[in-house]
This record gives structure tokens, sequence and C-alpha cells, in this order.
């Protein structure tokens, strides 16, 4: 290939021939146009992705990250900290990737565009890093920005970027891609141990956010022939042992980050054979080049085949497989980046690609974020080596370029768009594949949350016609049924889930599971009034899983409901140490204290689910009317009673009879009488328009006392 300079062609630059040594300086024009890329960049990924800023959380992983964890909620702490990298998280350990949830849970809590903006962020640094590094390591600085653009902004990158979730794959890409950067510093600075160090350092950070970086020393002795151009001479033995004995330190880092990858997901493993396992792989592997060149129907589940696939159609990705590698390295002395490009793809794929099958989808668009880099790599370089005599290259290569790009910024803006919400996610989802359990299920959940029960019930019933042993798809099913009235049909299919094989329950997932079926149970036969059954049931679901604390919850409520105070404040208890930041087990145990006389201990509950939720508005009335009324005159405290008062009141509307009989007897332990009077007057009519009789007795008393000046003591009335 003869060379031509950077300024006579489009996508094209000579690589340095001593890439040994630091590439030359970048002129102002140079400089210029990295800063008109880099701006090029950003627009073209806020264009696909800045409208997730207005999306929520999907109900997809998102809820066990964060909406439903309490240590990651709680933002960032030195105990957070700790719990992130003694833990796993969803079957996987990336303490990295959970730190950066806490950080997000510190600035924006809950609302989900500032977690969406981080990952929006962090692709943006991905890209551009990558477009730096690409250009540092061949000198290609118009190639390198086509590959980075190709990596902002196509298709199959939505789900690593729309998904808050997979926060893994953007934290871990930019780390990926800052070793690589490290690494291209330390070969040209190979004396300096300090560039040596951060790339482990580096590396190691990267493991710490997904594990599927395990392959970067693969990758790094790929760049190592090209472009770095590294590989010894024949004969030259001794620089061959130095490019493996360097890598050895990287490669002990991911043996034991796969190690304790396959320890934390052993529960998720799926016992598929292996010739099905590899068909899979094969297939897989076309089908991710196939997306890549035309990205349509892409959806966050593709249902795993399990032995389905033709025999034809695994013989025939096979031969191309083979077919792009024989001719990758048949040409590799003259186009290097075309067998570097190559095995960079299948190389970095192999952790997911299901020959370990960790779950039960057959591809994911995620798993692409990093490998198709080497396509990408491999397309655009041979684009513009297969161009090189054309006369008009320069402006044939630079709009097929744009024309390329912008049909993918359409495209991806297009798939960002369905992940808006639950149902437009699992609505596509279901439009793009076929005999999908999990799209059915999750669109029914979202159905069911927003109030479409009915809906809801169809896509439940689908979901167990594919899946008829789900536990998790039975209690669902049962539920809804149960929303709908229908509590016979909802009993039989939640005995169906308890009917299931009870050694599954050895598994957290279907142990919880089928709690929540026996706590679903229990519930409905409350509804009846079947209340000695429904208690076993709550047992039965806190044997399974005895951290659940809805069941613990519904236990101890029929428990005083039978008058077995001790015993359900012990299951009180239990939950407020398990969850201390449980503010109705709070609220429950000050509740049955202050039927028991404890008045100061149920104060102190009352505070407590206060201090978790500052607006429960029953925990207010129950402390004011304490503050307000109790028989010891050192825990009475008017003054605050009324602001404890007025606060619930407000909550309320002003609608709320017993409240307005606790801010009444407020005002009047305060000494403003007219005040109470006026508030009991307003109480005593909205009770009587209630029917309440024993209320309405209750505040004619208390009217008769605010009229004479005297305070109303020794009562108790909770809501």
């Amino acid at each position: 290939m003869n060379s031509i300079s950077p300024k006579q062609e489009t996508l094209q630059a000579t690589p340095p021939s001593d890439t040994t040594q630091p590439s030359s300086p970048v002129g102002s024009g140079d400089f210029k146009t990295v800063l008109g890329v880099c701006a090029f960049l950003v627009v073209a990924i806020w264009t696909v992705f800045g409208q997730t800023s207005g999306f929520g959380f999907v109900n997809y992983d998102d809820a066990v990250y964060i909406t439903n964890n309490p240590v990651i909620l709680g933002g960032l702490s030195l105990k957070g900290i700790v719990w992130a990298f003694t833990h796993n998280v969803n079957v996987n350990w990336t303490p990295l990737t959970v730190i950066s949830h806490m950080l997000d849970c510190q600035f924006y809590g809950t609302k989900a565009g500032g977690h969406h903006l981080t990952n929006i962020l962090l692709h943006l640094a991905s890209t551009i890093t990558l477009f730096l590094v690409l250009k540092e390591m061949t000198g290609a600085l118009w190639r390198s920005a086509f590959v980075a653009a190709v990596f902002a902004v196509h298709p199959l990158h939505v789900e690593s970027v729309a998904w808050i979730a997979e926060r893994r794959d953007v934290l871990s890409g930019l780390f990926f891609i800052l070793t690589l950067g490290a690494y291209v510093r330390y070969v040209r600075h190979p004396r300096f141990l300090d560039s040596y160090l951060m790339v482990i350092f580096l590396f190691a950070l990267g493991l710490m956010c997904k594990p599927m970086l395990v392959t970067t020393p693969f990758v790094m002795l790929l760049l190592d022939y090209w472009p770095l151009k590294r590989f010894p001479q024949p004969g030259d033995g001794s620089i061959s042992r130095r490019l493996i004995v360097e890598k050895l330190p990287l490669l002990a880092l991911s043996v034991m980050v796969c190690v304790v990858t396959l320890f934390a997901q052993k529960q998720a493993m799926a016992s598929l054979p292996l010739s099905v396992r590899v068909g899979n792989a094969l297939v897989s592997y076309v089908a991710y080049l196939k997306q890549m060149i035309y990205p349509v129907k892409l959806a966050v589940y593709y249902p795993h085949p399990e032995g389905q696939l033709a025999t034809w159609e695994i013989i025939t990705s096979a031969i191309l497989l083979l077919g792009i590698s024989v001719g990758a390295v048949i040409i590799h002395r003259r186009h290097p980046w075309v067998l570097i490009g190559w095995l960079w793809y299948l190389g970095m794929l192999i952790p997911v690609i299901g020959l370990i099958q960790s779950g039960m989808q057959a591809r994911a668009d995620r798993y692409t974020y990093l490998p198709q880099i080497g396509l990408y790599i491999l397309l655009t370089w041979l684009a513009v080596e297969l161009t090189a005599s054309w006369r008009s290259r320069r402006w044939l290569l630079g709009g097929s370029a744009l024309a390329a790009l912008v049909a993918l910024i359409v495209c991806a803006r297009t798939q960002t768009s369905y992940w808006r919400n639950d149902e437009t996610l699992w609505t596509h989802t279901l439009a793009c594949t076929s005999d999908n359990a999990v799209g059915q299920y999750n669109l029914g959940n979202a159905l069911f949350r927003n109030g479409n029960v009915d809906e809801a019930i169809t896509h439940f019933q689908t979901a167990l016609q594919i899946l008829p042993d789900n536990v998790e798809i039975c209690y669902s099913l049962g539920g809804a049924l149960l929303k709908k009235g229908k509590a016979d049909e909802a009993i039989t299919y939640f005995q169906k889930a308890l009917a299931m094989n009870s050694n599954d329950a050895d598994s957290h997932y279907i142990g919880l599971a089928l709690a929540k079926a026996h706590n679903d149970y229990a519930n409905t036969l409350v509804r009846m009034g079947r209340d000695d059954e429904a208690m076993k049931e709550f047992r039965k679901a806190l044997d399974l899983f005895p951290d659940f604390a809805d069941a613990r919850h519904g236990l101890a409520l029929i428990l005083l409901n039978k008058g077995q105070v001790d015993e359900a404040i012990v299951q009180l208890q239990k939950i407020w140490v398990q969850y201390p930041d449980n503010a109705m087990a709070s609220f429950d145990l000050g509740n049955v204290l202050l039927q028991q006389g404890q008045i100061k201990e149920a104060i102190a509950q009352f505070q407590t689910a206060l201090t978790i939720k500052p607006d429960y508005v029953d925990a207010l009335n129950n402390l004011a009317w304490i503050l307000a009324t109790g028989p010891e005159a050192s825990l009475r405290n008017g003054n605050k009673a009324v602001e404890l008062a007025e606060r619930a009141n407000q909550l309320a509307g002003g609608t709320n009879p017993v409240i307005l009989c606790t801010l009444a007897a407020a005002y009047a332990e305060a000494g403003r009488f007219p005040e109470a009077t006026a508030t009991v007057q307003s109480a005593l009519r909205l009770a009587e328009a209630q029917s309440n009789p024993a209320l309405v007795g209750l505040l004619q008393s208390q009217l008769k006392l605010y009229q004479v000046g005297m305070p109303y003591h020794g009562q108790t009335l909770t809501q």
C-alpha cells in the first residue's frame, strides 16, 4: 500500500513507522480537527440518548440494583462501600458499578433522569477516549473518528446506555479504553514503571465494573501485532517472551475474577448440553454480525432456543465463521487489521457467548458493546484500503461515512425511544421475538402496576403457557386474579406454585418466589376470614425466607387480632431489627406498645417511624395524640403536638375527623381553646356525615371540656 499523507485522503493516515517512539506533536490544524470531532460526538450522542433524561426506571433489574435496594438507596457511605465489595448483586460481583449507583442515589435520589444522565456521560467519555486512543495508536485521525462515531451511535449499544441497570457496560467500557490508552503509553515508555502499574490499576478497576473484561490481555496481544508492531522478527525469542511475561499479572487478575464470577453466578447457571451451547454460540456470533450491518428487531431479551436451532443454521454459521477466519489469516501480512479486528470480535465475546450459560437468554445486544469495536476497525481500514486507487474516494468515503452515521443515529434514536417505560419496552420486545415468556411476564407486571389488570392476566397466562412450571408467573397470575376478586381461581395458582418441586427452594430466587406465593395465598385467606389457615401460610413463607417482612407483618396482625400480643410484638421487633428503615414496622410496634401501656416505648417507635418517613400521616397523628392527651404530665407537650397534628391535617387534606380530633386535643393542651373548639366542631360534622357514632361521642365529650377551658387527657385514639 502506498503511503498517503493525512491531507490527501479521507479516513486515512499512515501509522508511525516506529511505534515505540512518541507520536509527533499535534499541529494547530489537527488540534482544531480533533476538537471538531469531539464536538460532533457530543452532539451525536445527545441526539440519540438525550431523550433518556426524561425516562424512568424499568422493571428489569433496575429494582434489584437501585429502587428496591436499601443499601444503594442509602447513598455513598463507608458501610456501603464495604458492602459493595463483600456482596453480590443479582449474582454479579461488580463493586465499582454498585458504588457508582450509590453515588447517583446520593445526588439524585430516585429521580431516574439523573441516573440516565450518568450513563450518557460515561458513554460519551468512553467514545471520546476511544477516538483519542485509537488515533494515538494508529496515527489515523479520520478513521479513528469514524470508528468512535459508529461506537457512539450504533443501535446495538442502546441497551448499554439507556438501561440504568446496565451501568456495568458504560463504566467498564471507559476503564477498558483507558487501560488500552495506558498500555500504549507503556509501550512508548517501557522504562517507566509507573506506566505499567497504571495499566494494571486501570484494568483492575475495569474488572470490578464488569468481569467481561477478562479478555483484555488478549486484546493487548493483538495490538502488539498491529498497530503497535511489537511482534518479533523470526529468531528474536527474547522479545516474544517479553510480550507474554508482561501480560502475566493481567492474566492473574483475569483468572481471579473468573473464579469470583463463576462462584457468584453458580445459582444462575443453566444446565444445557454442551452441544446446545456450542450451536447457540455459533449462531449468535453470526446474528451479531447481521445486527451490526442491519440493526432491526433489536430486543432487550432473546429467548434461548434450547436445542431447537436447525442443524443447517448451525453448520452454515460455523462455515461462515471459519471462512472469515481463514481468509483473515491468509491476508494478515498485507492487511493485518482484518485479522486483528476479527480476533478482537471473536475473543472478547467468548465470556458471554454462551459456552458457559448464565441465565436463559440466547444473546444480548449489550454483549456487543466492546467486542464490535474490532469489527468497526476492520471494516473502516478495509474500506480505505479497497478504495486507495479511486479518483474520487475522498468524497465517496466521506459521503458514505456521513450517510451511514445519519442512518445509525436515526435507528438508534428510535431504538432508544422504546426504553421510555416498561410498556413500550416489553411491547417492542414481544413484537421482535416469539415464545418470549420473560417479555410476556414483564409486560404483564407493567400493565398490572398501571391498573390494566385484565390485560395483565392475559400476558401472565401466555407466559405460563410457555413456561408452565414457573413459580413466579404462577403467583403473579394468582395475585392478578385476586385483584379482580376471583379468589378461588387465585388460590388454584397459588397452590400450583406451592406444589412445584420443593427442592428448588434451595435457590435464593425460587425460595423467595415460593415465599411470595405463600404470602399472597395467606393474604387471600385473610380477606376470606380464614385467619388460622392464613397464619400457617405466613409461617411457611417465613420458613422459606426468614427476612420476608411482608409475611412477618401479616403474621403479626393476625396475632394481634387473636389477642396474642406478646408474640405479635416479637414478630414486629424482628422486622424492626432486620429492616431498621421499615417505617411501618416501627409504627405498628408503637401501636402495640401503646395498647400495652408502654407509653415511652411507643413514643420512641413513632419517632423512629417519622425519622424514616417524615410525612407518615398515621405516625404524626398518633404521636401528636400522645403528646396532647397522655396520662403522664411529663410526657405531654402541647406545642409539639400542635406542630405534628397540623402537619398530619395538612397532608390529609383537612377532611379526616380522627386527625381533626387530635388537632383539637393538641390546641387544648397548648391552651388555645377557641381553636380547639372550632376544630372539634369541624371534626364532629365530618364524623356525623360518616355515621361514626363512637367518634361522635368522643368529640362531643371533648367539646364540652374545651368550651369550659379544660384539656382532654387519658384516652387512647390511634389511626
